[in-house]
């Protein structure tokens, strides 16, 4: 059983670490998206789904309340057996970038101008709304 909550725990580290790369990747791609002309990082749902990923991180920060993934792997690693540097290779490397050591408040500021940025790109290059019409060249009633 030891084995499975081992397992459980790597694989909650990847997908942590999936989530904090889809929050950091994701705004890299939506820049250079804007400046090459990519349709798809206008899109209404990943910008949503973006913003409110880096937008639960500033939460539980202000609040200081600890990711649920970071508890249920905590967990899942004394359920193990385990201490937390006990991973294997692909979780000890994820958890080491992941849970860099500084002190609380440089992540809650560091979150909250990473927040900011995310939340400057709908301002600066605002996704698509669904059903809304967008800006060009309209035609005449004949269709001219």
């Amino acid at each position: 059983m030891q084995l499975i909550y081992r397992i459980a725990a790597d694989a909650i580290v990847v997908t942590h670490f999936a989530y904090v790369a889809f929050v950091v990747v994701g705004l890299v791609l939506i820049l250079v998206g804007v400046l090459r002309g990519w349709s798809w990082v206008r899109g209404f749902t990943f910008r949503l789904l973006h913003l409110a990923a880096i937008g639960l991180v500033v939460a539980e920060s202000l609040f200081r309340v600890t990711c649920p993934l970071t508890t249920w792997e905590r967990n899942l690693r004394v359920l193990a057996g385990q201490a937390s540097h006990q991973e294997d290779f692909l979780a000890r490397w994820v958890h080491t970038v992941l849970f860099y050591q500084a002190e609380p408040r440089a992540f809650t500021i560091a979150y909250i101008l990473f927040g900011l940025a995310v939340l400057a790109t709908f301002v600066l290059a605002p996704p698509h709304v669904p059903g809304r019409l967008t800006k060009g060249p309209t035609k005449d009633a004949k269709g001219a």
